[in-house]
Protein backbone atom coordinates (compact mmCIF):
# COMPACT_ATOMS: atom_id res chain seq x y z
CA UNK A 1 0.00 0.00 0.00
CA UNK A 2 2.57 2.19 0.92
CA UNK A 3 4.88 1.85 -2.23
CA UNK A 4 1.61 2.27 -4.13
CA UNK A 5 0.75 5.90 -2.68
CA UNK A 6 4.44 6.73 -2.89
CA UNK A 7 3.89 6.26 -6.53
CA UNK A 8 0.94 8.32 -6.94
CA UNK A 9 2.52 11.28 -4.88
CA UNK A 10 5.52 10.58 -7.11
CA UNK A 11 3.33 11.17 -10.39
CA UNK A 12 1.70 14.13 -8.91
CA UNK A 13 5.07 15.35 -8.33
CA UNK A 14 6.20 14.78 -11.82
CA UNK A 15 3.25 16.50 -13.49
CA UNK A 16 4.56 19.73 -11.89
CA UNK A 17 8.04 18.88 -12.80
CA UNK A 18 9.03 22.02 -15.08
CA UNK A 19 7.49 24.04 -12.18
CA UNK A 20 8.96 22.97 -9.37
CA UNK A 21 12.81 22.94 -11.62
CA UNK A 22 12.20 26.18 -12.12
CA UNK A 23 11.70 26.93 -8.41
CA UNK A 24 14.46 24.80 -7.30
CA UNK A 25 17.13 26.86 -9.64
CA UNK A 26 16.42 29.93 -8.02
CA UNK A 27 17.10 28.71 -4.74
CA UNK A 28 20.51 27.12 -5.52
CA UNK A 29 21.29 30.34 -7.32
CA UNK A 30 20.33 32.39 -4.08
CA UNK A 31 22.77 29.61 -1.72
CA UNK A 32 25.16 29.60 -4.32
CA UNK A 33 25.26 32.82 -6.78
CA UNK A 34 28.20 31.17 -8.31
CA UNK A 35 25.95 28.28 -9.93
CA UNK A 36 23.98 31.50 -12.00
CA UNK A 37 27.09 33.63 -12.93
CA UNK A 38 26.47 32.75 -16.68
CA UNK A 39 24.21 30.91 -18.72
CA UNK A 40 26.59 28.20 -19.00
CA UNK A 41 26.49 27.23 -15.39
CA UNK A 42 23.29 27.86 -14.99
CA UNK A 43 22.32 25.70 -17.60
CA UNK A 44 24.50 22.98 -16.45
CA UNK A 45 22.96 22.99 -12.73
CA UNK A 46 19.61 23.26 -13.88
CA UNK A 47 19.89 20.09 -16.02
CA UNK A 48 21.38 18.20 -13.26
CA UNK A 49 18.70 19.57 -10.76
CA UNK A 50 15.54 17.84 -13.14
CA UNK A 51 17.83 15.21 -14.00
CA UNK A 52 18.29 13.96 -10.29
CA UNK A 53 14.86 14.65 -9.37
CA UNK A 54 12.83 12.95 -12.56
CA UNK A 55 15.26 10.19 -11.75
CA UNK A 56 14.49 9.90 -7.98
CA UNK A 57 10.65 10.67 -8.91
CA UNK A 58 10.53 8.31 -12.02
CA UNK A 59 11.69 5.43 -9.67
CA UNK A 60 9.21 5.66 -7.28
CA UNK A 61 6.30 5.88 -9.86
CA UNK A 62 7.36 2.35 -10.79
CA UNK A 63 5.86 1.09 -7.68
CA UNK A 64 8.10 -2.28 -8.23
CA UNK A 65 8.51 -1.37 -4.25
CA UNK A 66 12.67 -3.59 -5.74
CA UNK A 67 14.95 -1.66 -4.35
CA UNK A 68 16.67 -0.20 -7.93
CA UNK A 69 21.02 0.53 -7.42
CA UNK A 70 20.77 4.37 -7.24
CA UNK A 71 22.16 5.82 -10.30
CA UNK A 72 23.67 9.25 -10.69
CA UNK A 73 22.59 10.86 -13.81
CA UNK A 74 25.50 11.83 -16.17
CA UNK A 75 24.10 15.65 -16.10
CA UNK A 76 24.59 15.82 -12.36
CA UNK A 77 28.50 14.69 -13.03
CA UNK A 78 28.80 17.52 -16.08
CA UNK A 79 28.03 20.49 -13.88
CA UNK A 80 30.28 19.13 -10.94
CA UNK A 81 33.34 18.98 -13.62
CA UNK A 82 32.57 22.54 -14.39
CA UNK A 83 32.45 23.75 -10.82
CA UNK A 84 35.55 22.26 -10.40
CA UNK A 85 37.10 23.93 -14.10
CA UNK A 86 35.75 27.43 -12.67
CA UNK A 87 37.80 27.04 -9.58
CA UNK A 88 34.69 27.02 -7.30
CA UNK A 89 34.73 25.57 -3.76
CA UNK A 90 33.36 22.26 -3.86
CA UNK A 91 31.37 23.09 -0.42
CA UNK A 92 28.81 24.34 -2.91
CA UNK A 93 27.93 21.05 -4.10
CA UNK A 94 27.10 19.70 -0.62
CA UNK A 95 25.16 22.67 0.30
CA UNK A 96 23.40 22.69 -3.10
CA UNK A 97 22.15 18.86 -2.99
CA UNK A 98 20.92 19.59 0.97
CA UNK A 99 18.96 22.65 0.04
CA UNK A 100 17.57 20.19 -2.93
CA UNK A 101 16.61 17.91 -0.68
CA UNK A 102 14.95 20.03 1.41
CA UNK A 103 12.71 21.58 -1.18
CA UNK A 104 11.78 18.15 -2.61
CA UNK A 105 11.03 17.07 1.10
CA UNK A 106 8.76 20.04 1.46
CA UNK A 107 6.88 19.58 -1.99
CA UNK A 108 6.34 15.41 -1.11
CA UNK A 109 4.76 16.78 2.17
CA UNK A 110 2.60 18.96 0.18
CA UNK A 111 1.37 16.61 -2.37
CA UNK A 112 1.44 13.78 0.33
CA UNK A 113 -1.38 15.68 1.87
CA UNK A 114 -3.85 15.73 -1.37
CA UNK A 115 -3.64 12.08 -1.42
CA UNK A 116 -3.55 10.67 1.86
CA UNK A 117 -5.70 12.45 4.66
CA UNK A 118 -4.03 12.70 7.93
CA UNK A 119 -3.19 9.80 10.12
CA UNK A 120 -0.91 7.08 11.03
CA UNK A 121 -0.73 6.18 7.23
CA UNK A 122 0.35 9.49 6.16
CA UNK A 123 3.22 9.10 8.77
CA UNK A 124 4.75 6.06 7.56
CA UNK A 125 3.99 7.40 4.01
CA UNK A 126 6.74 10.15 4.75
CA UNK A 127 8.56 7.89 7.03
CA UNK A 128 9.17 5.71 4.34
CA UNK A 129 10.09 9.00 1.61
CA UNK A 130 12.27 10.31 3.94
CA UNK A 131 14.41 7.32 4.38
CA UNK A 132 14.17 6.64 0.48
CA UNK A 133 15.24 10.25 -0.33
CA UNK A 134 17.87 10.40 2.20
CA UNK A 135 19.83 7.32 0.80
CA UNK A 136 19.37 8.39 -2.31
CA UNK A 137 20.64 11.88 -2.16
CA UNK A 138 23.65 10.51 0.63
CA UNK A 139 24.92 8.04 -2.29
CA UNK A 140 24.78 11.00 -5.38
CA UNK A 141 26.89 13.19 -3.11
CA UNK A 142 29.35 10.69 -1.97
CA UNK A 143 29.50 9.84 -6.01
CA UNK A 144 29.39 13.43 -7.30
CA UNK A 145 32.34 14.70 -4.72
CA UNK A 146 34.76 11.73 -5.75
CA UNK A 147 34.10 12.92 -9.02
CA UNK A 148 34.86 16.25 -8.25
CA UNK A 149 38.39 15.49 -6.57
CA UNK A 150 39.27 13.38 -9.13
CA UNK A 151 38.57 16.25 -11.18
CA UNK A 152 40.27 18.28 -9.28
CA UNK A 153 43.85 16.82 -8.90
CA UNK A 154 43.96 16.38 -12.83
CA UNK A 155 43.20 20.34 -13.37
CA UNK A 156 45.64 21.43 -10.75
CA UNK A 157 48.31 18.73 -12.47
CA UNK A 158 49.65 21.09 -14.77
CA UNK A 159 49.34 23.94 -17.69
CA UNK A 160 45.48 24.22 -17.60
CA UNK A 161 45.32 24.74 -13.65
CA UNK A 162 47.88 27.47 -13.97
CA UNK A 163 46.10 28.88 -17.16
CA UNK A 164 42.34 28.74 -14.87
CA UNK A 165 43.99 29.84 -12.14
CA UNK A 166 45.44 33.57 -14.01
CA UNK A 167 42.71 34.03 -16.05
CA UNK A 168 40.45 33.85 -13.09
CA UNK A 169 42.54 36.65 -11.99
CA UNK A 170 42.46 38.64 -14.47
CA UNK A 171 38.42 38.31 -14.77
CA UNK A 172 38.05 38.90 -11.07
CA UNK A 173 39.86 42.36 -11.75
CA UNK A 174 42.80 41.60 -9.09
CA UNK A 175 45.60 43.19 -9.26
CA UNK A 176 48.41 41.45 -11.51
CA UNK A 177 51.00 42.37 -13.26
CA UNK A 178 50.20 42.45 -17.33
CA UNK A 179 53.67 40.90 -18.01
CA UNK A 180 53.83 38.58 -15.72
CA UNK A 181 50.29 37.31 -16.38
CA UNK A 182 51.40 37.06 -20.10
CA UNK A 183 54.09 34.80 -19.34
CA UNK A 184 52.13 32.54 -17.84
CA UNK A 185 49.23 32.33 -20.63
CA UNK A 186 52.05 32.47 -23.20
CA UNK A 187 49.43 34.88 -24.38
CA UNK A 188 50.53 38.69 -24.90
CA UNK A 189 47.68 40.71 -22.87
CA UNK A 190 49.30 44.31 -24.11
CA UNK A 191 47.20 43.76 -27.58
CA UNK A 192 43.45 44.13 -28.53
CA UNK A 193 41.27 41.43 -27.53
CA UNK A 194 37.78 39.93 -28.90
CA UNK A 195 36.40 37.61 -26.90
CA UNK A 196 34.48 34.83 -27.43
CA UNK A 197 32.18 32.48 -25.56
CA UNK A 198 31.59 28.82 -27.87
CA UNK A 199 29.12 26.63 -26.51
CA UNK A 200 27.33 23.64 -28.11
CA UNK A 201 23.24 23.65 -28.09
CA UNK A 202 22.05 21.17 -27.22
CA UNK A 203 25.03 20.49 -24.85
CA UNK A 204 27.15 17.75 -24.90
CA UNK A 205 31.11 16.57 -24.63
CA UNK A 206 32.08 18.66 -27.55
CA UNK A 207 35.39 20.42 -26.06
CA UNK A 208 37.42 18.96 -29.51
CA UNK A 209 34.67 20.83 -31.78
CA UNK A 210 34.39 23.98 -29.61
CA UNK A 211 38.52 24.03 -29.71
CA UNK A 212 38.37 23.22 -33.25
CA UNK A 213 35.87 26.28 -34.22
CA UNK A 214 38.10 28.61 -32.24
CA UNK A 215 40.73 28.28 -33.87
CA UNK A 216 38.92 28.67 -37.27
CA UNK A 217 37.53 31.87 -36.24
CA UNK A 218 41.09 33.02 -35.38
CA UNK A 219 41.79 32.54 -38.62
CA UNK A 220 38.93 33.76 -40.30
CA UNK A 221 39.50 37.21 -37.82
CA UNK A 222 43.07 37.28 -39.21
CA UNK A 223 44.28 36.74 -35.43
CA UNK A 224 47.19 34.22 -33.83
CA UNK A 225 45.98 31.27 -32.11
CA UNK A 226 43.41 31.74 -29.63
CA UNK A 227 43.53 31.49 -25.62
CA UNK A 228 41.08 28.97 -24.98
CA UNK A 229 40.20 27.70 -21.44
CA UNK A 230 37.35 24.78 -20.84
CA UNK A 231 34.16 26.17 -18.59
CA UNK A 232 32.37 23.58 -18.90
CA UNK A 233 31.50 20.22 -20.66
CA UNK A 234 30.00 22.28 -23.35
CA UNK A 235 30.71 25.82 -23.47
CA UNK A 236 34.65 27.09 -23.92
CA UNK A 237 36.22 30.82 -23.43
CA UNK A 238 38.04 31.99 -25.90
CA UNK A 239 40.13 35.33 -26.81
CA UNK A 240 41.69 36.62 -30.22
CA UNK A 241 44.75 38.42 -29.82
CA UNK A 242 44.95 41.41 -32.36
CA UNK A 243 47.04 44.58 -32.73
CA UNK A 244 44.30 46.24 -34.46
CA UNK A 245 40.57 45.66 -34.45
CA UNK A 246 40.15 42.54 -36.56
CA UNK A 247 37.46 41.55 -39.21
CA UNK A 248 34.38 39.97 -37.78
CA UNK A 249 32.38 40.02 -40.87
CA UNK A 250 34.14 36.94 -41.73
CA UNK A 251 33.48 34.82 -39.02
CA UNK A 252 29.68 33.70 -39.84
CA UNK A 253 31.03 32.10 -43.10
CA UNK A 254 33.91 30.34 -40.72
CA UNK A 255 31.42 28.83 -38.45
CA UNK A 256 29.56 27.29 -40.75
CA UNK A 257 32.46 24.78 -41.59
CA UNK A 258 31.91 23.95 -37.45
CA UNK A 259 29.46 21.24 -35.76
CA UNK A 260 25.84 22.33 -36.45
CA UNK A 261 24.89 22.99 -32.62
CA UNK A 262 28.43 25.12 -32.28
CA UNK A 263 27.32 28.62 -31.42
CA UNK A 264 29.58 31.90 -30.17
CA UNK A 265 28.97 35.57 -28.93
CA UNK A 266 31.54 37.69 -29.71
CA UNK A 267 32.37 40.39 -27.52
CA UNK A 268 33.88 43.90 -28.60
CA UNK A 269 37.86 44.24 -29.40
CA UNK A 270 38.88 46.49 -26.27
CA UNK A 271 42.70 47.01 -25.39
CA UNK A 272 44.86 45.50 -22.44
CA UNK A 273 44.30 43.81 -19.64
CA UNK A 274 41.08 45.52 -19.01
CA UNK A 275 39.91 44.88 -22.31
CA UNK A 276 40.28 40.80 -22.26
CA UNK A 277 37.94 41.79 -19.25
CA UNK A 278 35.39 43.99 -20.81
CA UNK A 279 35.27 42.12 -23.88
CA UNK A 280 34.61 38.97 -22.09
CA UNK A 281 31.96 40.05 -19.86
CA UNK A 282 29.77 41.72 -22.57
CA UNK A 283 30.37 37.93 -24.66
CA UNK A 284 28.92 36.57 -21.32
CA UNK A 285 25.99 38.87 -21.60
CA UNK A 286 25.00 38.15 -25.11
CA UNK A 287 25.38 34.47 -24.33
CA UNK A 288 22.85 34.66 -21.69
CA UNK A 289 20.54 36.51 -24.44
CA UNK A 290 20.92 34.03 -26.99
CA UNK A 291 21.36 30.70 -24.78
CA UNK A 292 17.64 30.09 -24.03
CA UNK A 293 16.56 30.55 -27.90
CA UNK A 294 17.84 27.70 -29.49
CA UNK A 295 16.97 28.49 -32.92
CA UNK A 296 18.87 32.10 -32.46
CA UNK A 297 21.80 33.09 -34.16
CA UNK A 298 24.33 30.71 -34.28
CA UNK A 299 26.89 33.63 -34.17
CA UNK A 300 26.05 37.39 -32.70
CA UNK A 301 28.40 40.07 -32.07
CA UNK A 302 28.09 42.62 -29.40
CA UNK A 303 28.17 45.31 -31.50
CA UNK A 304 24.67 44.32 -33.20
CA UNK A 305 23.38 43.25 -29.93
CA UNK A 306 24.47 45.81 -27.70
CA UNK A 307 20.84 47.81 -27.36
CA UNK A 308 18.73 44.30 -27.15
CA UNK A 309 21.06 43.20 -24.36
CA UNK A 310 20.47 46.03 -22.23
CA UNK A 311 16.52 46.03 -22.43
CA UNK A 312 16.54 42.37 -22.05
CA UNK A 313 18.23 42.64 -18.75
CA UNK A 314 15.00 42.12 -16.53
CA UNK A 315 12.63 39.47 -18.85
CA UNK A 316 9.34 39.96 -17.24
CA UNK A 317 9.40 43.99 -18.44
CA UNK A 318 11.22 43.70 -21.94
CA UNK A 319 7.89 40.54 -22.29
CA UNK A 320 5.31 43.03 -20.60
CA UNK A 321 7.22 45.87 -23.08
CA UNK A 322 6.73 43.55 -26.41
CA UNK A 323 3.37 42.50 -25.64
CA UNK A 324 2.48 46.19 -25.21
CA UNK A 325 4.00 47.09 -28.58
CA UNK A 326 3.70 44.28 -30.67
CA UNK A 327 0.12 43.59 -29.32
CA UNK A 328 -1.09 40.44 -31.54
CA UNK A 329 1.89 40.16 -33.03
CA UNK A 330 3.38 39.40 -30.15
CA UNK A 331 1.59 35.99 -30.17
CA UNK A 332 4.05 32.37 -29.81
CA UNK A 333 3.14 30.84 -33.42
CA UNK A 334 4.68 30.32 -36.45
CA UNK A 335 2.25 32.89 -38.44
CA UNK A 336 3.20 35.95 -35.91
CA UNK A 337 6.57 35.22 -36.19
CA UNK A 338 6.64 35.21 -40.25
CA UNK A 339 4.80 38.79 -39.80
CA UNK A 340 7.30 39.88 -37.61
CA UNK A 341 10.21 38.64 -39.23
CA UNK A 342 9.32 40.56 -42.38
CA UNK A 343 8.56 43.54 -40.76
CA UNK A 344 11.91 43.49 -39.06
CA UNK A 345 13.35 42.86 -41.81
CA UNK A 346 11.71 45.67 -44.25
CA UNK A 347 12.55 48.62 -41.43
CA UNK A 348 15.74 47.52 -41.13
CA UNK A 349 16.51 47.76 -44.81
CA UNK A 350 14.44 51.46 -44.66
CA UNK A 351 11.36 49.93 -45.85
CA UNK A 352 12.91 48.75 -49.27
CA UNK A 353 10.87 46.13 -50.14
CA UNK A 354 13.19 44.13 -52.80
CA UNK A 355 15.65 44.30 -50.64
CA UNK A 356 14.07 43.05 -47.80
CA UNK A 357 13.04 39.99 -50.08
CA UNK A 358 16.30 39.49 -51.12
CA UNK A 359 17.38 39.12 -47.23
CA UNK A 360 14.31 36.56 -46.90
CA UNK A 361 14.34 34.28 -49.86
CA UNK A 362 10.85 35.36 -50.78
CA UNK A 363 9.49 37.69 -53.02
CA UNK A 364 8.62 41.25 -52.96
CA UNK A 365 4.83 41.14 -53.19
CA UNK A 366 4.64 38.67 -49.97
CA UNK A 367 7.00 40.90 -48.26
CA UNK A 368 4.51 43.81 -48.79
CA UNK A 369 1.63 41.54 -47.76
CA UNK A 370 2.92 40.25 -44.92
CA UNK A 371 4.09 44.10 -43.82
CA UNK A 372 0.77 45.21 -44.39
CA UNK A 373 -0.83 43.03 -42.33
CA UNK A 374 1.59 43.15 -39.43
CA UNK A 375 0.63 46.95 -40.02
CA UNK A 376 -2.83 46.17 -39.89
CA UNK A 377 -2.56 43.79 -36.42
CA UNK A 378 -0.66 46.67 -34.96
CA UNK A 379 -3.63 49.05 -35.25
CA UNK A 380 -1.11 51.99 -36.81
CA UNK A 381 1.30 52.73 -39.31
CA UNK A 382 4.87 51.47 -38.11
CA UNK A 383 6.50 54.91 -38.34
CA UNK A 384 4.12 56.40 -35.30
CA UNK A 385 6.44 54.52 -32.93
CA UNK A 386 9.21 53.42 -35.02
CA UNK A 387 12.08 53.22 -32.18
CA UNK A 388 10.17 51.39 -29.93
CA UNK A 389 8.65 48.80 -32.73
CA UNK A 390 12.27 48.20 -33.97
CA UNK A 391 13.23 47.16 -30.10
CA UNK A 392 10.18 45.20 -29.84
CA UNK A 393 10.94 42.82 -32.98
CA UNK A 394 14.75 42.60 -31.73
CA UNK A 395 13.70 41.38 -28.26
CA UNK A 396 11.52 38.96 -30.18
CA UNK A 397 14.11 38.02 -32.70
CA UNK A 398 16.90 37.02 -30.28
CA UNK A 399 15.07 36.25 -27.53
CA UNK A 400 11.82 34.17 -28.93
CA UNK A 401 9.88 32.66 -26.67
CA UNK A 402 10.94 34.49 -23.74
CA UNK A 403 9.21 37.50 -24.18
CA UNK A 404 6.54 36.19 -26.37
CA UNK A 405 2.92 35.40 -25.47
CA UNK A 406 1.89 32.25 -25.68
CA UNK A 407 -1.66 31.21 -27.13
Amino acid sequence: MIVRLMGDVAESMLAELDRFVEDMDAEVVKLAPALGADAAIAAEMSASNRANVARLLTTLARRDGRAAPIDVPPEALDVVRTIVRRGIDLDVIFHAYRRGQNLVWQSFIAHAARVVPPGPQLVELLEAFSQHLFVNVDHVIGRVIADAQREREEVLGGALARRTETVRLILDGAPIDSRRASERLGYELARRHTALVLWAQPPGEVQGALESAATSLARAAGARPPLTLPAGTSTLWAWLGTDSDPALDPLRDALTRAQPNVRVAVGPTQPGITGFRRSHDAALTIQRLLSGHPSGARLALYRDLEVTALAAQNQDRAADFVATTLGPLAADTPSAARLRESLRVFLDEAENAPRAAVRLHTHRNTVLQRVARATELLGHHPGERRLALELALELAHHIGPRVLTRT
